[in-house]
Order: C-alpha cells, then structure tokens, then sequence
C-alpha cells in the first residue's frame, strides 16, 4: 500500500514537473514572438540564434551541456553524478523549446508596441506558473539553477545574491555578442528588464493566492 502510495506521488512530482518545464518554455517562445528581448537566463541561447543561426532549441540543449561542464570545474571533487541528469532535462528543455517555439510560427507578428508588450507579461506569467510547478516537484534543478547553486557552495555568497550576478553576466555577455555580431541589442530589450523584476514578483503572488487556496480547502474540510 505505502509503496503505491510512493508510486502515486512521484508519478504526480513527475507530472508536475515536466508540465512547468513545458509552460516555462512556452512563455520562452512568447518573449521571442514578442521581439522585444528575453528573461537573463534565456538571453545566451537567442543570442546564439540571432548571431549564429542555431535553433533555439539546440542552441538550449549546447547552453545546459556547457553549464554542467561548469559546474563540475566549479566543485571538482563535490560534484555529484546524479547531477548529470541536467543533461538530459536540457535536452527535454531544448525540445520543448523547439515545440513551443514551432507554435508560435502560427501566430502573426505583432507590430503594435502595445501589442508586444502585453506578450511579453504573457511570457512573464507563463514563466512563473511554470517555475510553480516545476520547483515544489524537486526533481532535478535545471543547468542554470545548478550552476547558481555550485557558485553559492564554493564562495559562501547567499544564493539570490548569486543569482542576481549571474543574470546580469548572462545579460551583459548577450549584449557584447549581440552589438558585435549585429550591431543592435538582439536577445536583450525591454522584456529582458521587465522578466529580471517580475517574474519573481508574480510567482510570489502565485505562491500566495495558492496558501490562501489550501489553507480554504483545510478549514473547509475540517468544518464538514
């Protein structure tokens, strides 16, 4: 019995899982569709689509495979082989990049600014709904948020601190590819700034209204 009952939550941490993966990639393909830049994590692999002509989704799956090669120069000796299961989650990222990128191809180009940038707080919600569910499955964190946590291991720096520099590097090393290869700004714009403030902001709100849910549900229960 507790082992069906075991079977049954990871069969659901596993659900909840790779549907916040596909959602984060679908807001992903909004931030593209809109043109108006995208979040700091995502900025590396547009920048190798727009400068290189790598697809997206492959440019991901390159992107993950070389921040787990860093993050095994990084720990060195602490790195754990189960941590190489980032590899293949890049790869079901990538594609899911490519999938939900495909989709877009379907939807017009918007030219109204007003336009673009109601998608590009699409893409904002969609990316925090996605984190929602991906992170509470605690499966397998994503290359980016490995390498984050590596970084935070070995400089004792608190990892939101880590995260902010690494979203700025990943931003800047965009903006320098970009300005030299095309001479334009590329994968960073307006949308870029507006994901780095509110994605957290509206996850945050998710989180809360999300409490406010269960802790109804509970009192509810315990009434009848």
């Amino acid at each position: 019995m507790e082992q069906n009952e075991a079977s049954r939550t990871l069969a659901n941490r596993l659900i909840c899982y790779f549907s916040g993966l596909f959602i984060m990639t679908a807001g992903i393909a909004m931030s593209v569709k809109s043109n108006l830049g995208v979040s700091p994590v995502s900025s590396i692999p547009y920048t190798l689509t727009r400068c290189w002509g790598i697809e997206m989704g492959k440019a991901t799956i390159l992107f993950h495979c070389v921040l787990v090669l860093l993050q095994i120069l990084i720990l060195r000796k602490s790195f754990q082989l189960k941590s190489l299961l980032q590899i293949p989650v890049g790869v079901v990222f990538g594609y899911f990049t490519t999938f939900c990128n495909y989709l877009m191809t379907f939807a017009p180009t918007p030219e109204n600014i007003a336009v673009r940038i109601g998608m590009v707080l699409v893409s904002i919600v969609l990316v925090a709904v996605g984190i929602f569910f991906y992170l509470p499955a605690d499966i397998m964190p994503l290359a980016g948020e490995g390498i984050m946590q590596a970084v935070s291991h070995v400089s004792s720096i608190a990892f939101p601190k880590v995260k902010v520099g690494f979203d700025i590097t990943m931003v800047l090393i965009s903006l320098v590819a970009c300005f030299i290869v095309l001479r334009s700004m590329g994968s960073v714009g307006i949308g870029t700034a507006l994901s780095a403030v509110l994605v957290g902001v509206v996850l945050g709100q998710i989180m809360k209204l999300w409490a406010k849910h269960r802790k109804t549900r509970c009192a509810c229960a315990s009434r009848a």
